[in-house]
């Protein structure tokens, strides 16, 4: 399962979810369920005990380059960076539930850097748009 999660009308905060909707339109991972997390949580928690395998793509405030891409393996709510996004108690509460309930599926957090929380607005800015590309290739890899 892929799952993108943000808020799409916050600008680059929304990358999760604007990448999910591209894969979903896209047609050409048809073994791939696609999941729009929103801002993440508990409803999300069926879902990952349904798969063995979960990638999520959300967005990080971590300084670096914004576009830059990183790859990470939470087995628990610790291993999450501290700079994730907006929602990010709603996804390292999830992943303690999902230990506590010996539930934990193969993780793999994409995190895209971004600048900032834009206020409104559901476009991408450059930087990120450029680096989606990139992204759907590495969730291709994954997958």
């Amino acid at each position: 399962m892929d799952a993108g999660v943000g808020n799409y009308l916050m600008g680059d905060e929304g990358v999760g979810v604007h990448v999910a909707q591209r894969l979903e339109a896209s047609g050409e991972m048809p073994e791939v369920d696609v999941v729009d997390g929103g801002t993440g949580g508990f409803h999300l928690l069926e879902y990952f005990e349904q798969y063995e395998r979960v990638i999520l793509v959300d967005a990080t405030l971590d300084g670096l380059q914004p576009g830059s891409i990183r790859c990470i393996q939470p087995k628990y709510a610790s291993d999450f960076p501290p700079e994730i996004s907006a929602h990010d108690i709603g996804l390292k509460d999830l992943v303690s539930a999902l230990q506590l309930l010996d539930r934990m599926p193969e993780l793999y957090l994409f995190v895209v850097s971004i600048e900032s929380i834009q206020q409104q607005g559901m476009e991408l800015t450059e930087e990120i748009e450029g680096c989606v590309p990139l992204l759907l290739e590495k969730i291709r890899g994954v997958v």
